[in-house]
């Protein structure tokens, strides 16, 4: 009986050991699942924003050429009323001599304004006369009183409407203006009509479904077959009276076109899953109004990069999560072998080999893990410095999209080459990273000009500066020769000015200085700001690796880190200050005295 127990003991930690396992395993598995699935959910997100972004750039291209279009007609109708043979048709009897020769008048202008129809209506909305009268489908003869536009106009002078030709059965947009009598009485309507063919067929180049709804949410502009005279909300019985009355799209069957949103970013931003005529596809959803007129704007995107980032940083979140937890396991290891260090200190002197050998394991995994460790911050400052290029690179791309696009091939192909030089810059950014973490030499030095480091720096961070509109003053004492590196100092400036712009940003009139001077031996490069300057107590820190006044997430805190040791490599320095209003970090170089004696 006695001898039981321990039996039984050593039974039970048979079975609770395969259970802590399987445990652990469990844990593994669903923390493991949790941290793919979220992290893939977020940078699909964040990938979805970023295409959107690019895509309401592109709206407002489509918004601009529309507007264009539209703007180019809508002083025509007011322009025609005041001519006194229009007037005279208006209020006398209609002679069918001056009838034809207003025709003819019409016709001539029409053609000359490159719009599509104009025509004149009687204070009844009876056309008397129209540029298309030699057509079967004239308007002369019939009566547009039932129009909206021209009740419109009757009231308030003008009017507009977007409307299915109940003649030629062609939609349009037709533009009206009041024309007054001699007491400024309304004695008829001036109006012009619009199509959009030509814009529809430039529009359809596009890859994506560009859409144009009126204020109902009925589809009548789009650029692929199919998607016209659609409803995207349901109509009450009262507007579709209205529209019967009207005789809006007249003969036009509206099918419905069912959308249901996957997400919501914001600013007319969604991922919406849409049963097309092409069957049901999700799209990011892009939509912009036209206050002008009363329509609203829309562009579908297929999705392209937001499956790739999703899958990228659920397999980046899966590592991270697996390194967490085996690091877990390995301190919760530790921990048990203090507690069994105290409890027994006989038991550890009889097992003193197998534990030394156990911790030269884990030094050797404490010596990898340091390695690792240092890779991270050549990834984490390559991250930082190579965002940069990267940044400039996506705005070139959409500008090259834009070329392409409208067909501007020349244009696109000497792009390119900026493309190039981004590219180069970022593999030079690279090598400069490994160096640095190296401890190496930074490689060959060349004679530079200060100003135009400066220069470059500024080309590359122009985007930001225009989107900032940030006020620049430079006074450069060039030229300034130097002994360097071109693409480092580049890094140095453009960590400088970055720092500034977001020092500025928020600022009621942002301003940034820059100037280059002598000073004795050396050429000292200051880049001042209005930013409010940096906190006493953070000034001594602001070189130190990884520290950040930054909100998380907004920078990693090694871009001054890098600075400095790149200045320092080079033979100068790299100071912090505060004046006035803002902090200035000041650039000191040796000045190359072999270049500046050259004739």
């Amino acid at each position: 009986m006695l001898s039981s127990a321990p039996a039984l003991q050593g039974h039970h930690t048979l079975i609770s050991r395969p259970l802590r396992i399987a445990l652990l395993i469990l844990l593994l598995l669903a923390g493991l699942f949790l941290a793919m699935h979220l992290a893939g959910r977020q940078a699909e997100h964040q990938a979805l924003r970023d295409e959107g972004e690019q895509a309401r750039g592109q709206l407002t291209l489509y918004a601009g050429s529309l507007r264009t279009l539209i703007d180019r007609f809508r002083a025509l109708p007011a322009v025609l009323a005041l001519d006194p043979e229009v007037r005279r048709i208006l209020q006398g009897p209609v002679d069918n001599n001056q009838q034809h020769q207003l025709n003819l008048k019409l016709e001539q202008m029409n053609r000359a304004a490159g719009s599509t129809t104009l025509e004149l209506l009687n204070r009844d909305g009876l056309a008397v006369a129209a540029s298309n009268w030699r057509s079967p489908t004239s308007y002369v003869g019939h009566n547009y009183g039932f129009r909206p536009y021209f009740n419109e106009t009757r009231a308030h002078g003008s009017g507009r409407f977007y409307a299915v030709g109940v003649i030629s059965g062609i939609p349009g947009y037709f533009l009206a203006s009041a024309v007054r009598g001699e007491q400024d009485e309304f004695v008829g309507a001036m109006v012009v009509k619009l199509e959009f063919p030509e814009l529809e067929q430039e529009w359809s180049q596009s890859a994506d479904i560009i859409l144009v709804s009126d204020a109902r949410g009925v589809v009548f502009i789009a650029n692929q077959p199919g998607w016209r005279y659609r409803e995207l909300q349901a109509i009450p019985a009262e507007g579709r009276a209205e529209m019967s009355t009207t005789r809006q799209y007249d003969k036009q069957p509206l099918a419905p076109l069912i959308h249901n949103t996957l997400a919501d970013f914001g600013d007319g931003s969604r991922l919406a899953r849409v049963d097309g005529p092409a069957g049901q596809a999700d799209y990011l959803w892009e939509s912009l109004p036209l206050p002008s007129e009363g329509w609203t704007l829309h562009l579908l995107r297929t999705p392209q990069d937001a499956a790739s980032s999703a899958r990228n940083a659920s397999l980046a979140a899966g590592g991270a999560w697996l390194a967490l937890f085996f690091l877990a396991l390995f301190l919760h290891q530790r921990w048990r072998l203090a507690r069994i260090r105290q409890r027994s200190r006989e038991e550890l002197e009889q097992l003193v080999e197998q534990r030394t050998a156990a911790l030269r394991t884990a030094q050797d995994g404490l010596i990898q893990a340091a390695k690792l460790a240092a890779l991270g911050q050549m990834s984490a400052a390559l991250a930082h410095e190579i965002n940069q290029p990267l940044t400039a690179l996506q705005m070139h791309l959409a500008s090259l999209r834009l070329m392409l696009d409208n067909g501007h091939l020349e244009q696109a192909r000497k792009a390119l080459t900026r493309h190039d030089e981004l590219l180069q810059r970022m593999a030079a950014l690279t090598g400069h990273l490994k160096t640095y973490a190296r401890k190496t030499p930074g490689g060959l030095r060349e004679c530079l000009e200060l100003g135009s480091v400066v220069d470059k720096s500024l080309q590359l961070l122009a985007p930001n500066l225009r989107d900032a509109k940030v006020e620049i003053s430079q006074e450069l004492n060039v030229p300034a020769w130097i002994s360097g590196d071109a693409i480092r100092l580049e890094q140095v400036l453009v960590n400088l000015l970055r720092n500034a712009l977001d020092a500025v940003a928020g600022k009621p009139e942002p301003r940034l200085w820059i100037t280059v001077q002598r000073d004795a031996d050396s050429w000292l490069l200051q880049v001042a700001d209005n930013g409010g300057g940096i906190a006493e107590e953070d000034l001594p820190r602001v070189f130190d690796p990884f520290f950040t006044t930054k909100p998380a997430g907004a920078g990693l805190g090694i871009g001054l880190a890098v600075s400095y040791a790149i200045v320092h490599e080079l033979g100068g320095t790299l100071n912090a200050a505060n004046q006035a209003d803002g902090a200035v970090f000041s650039l000191r170089l040796p000045v190359d005295k072999v270049r500046e004696e050259m004739p």
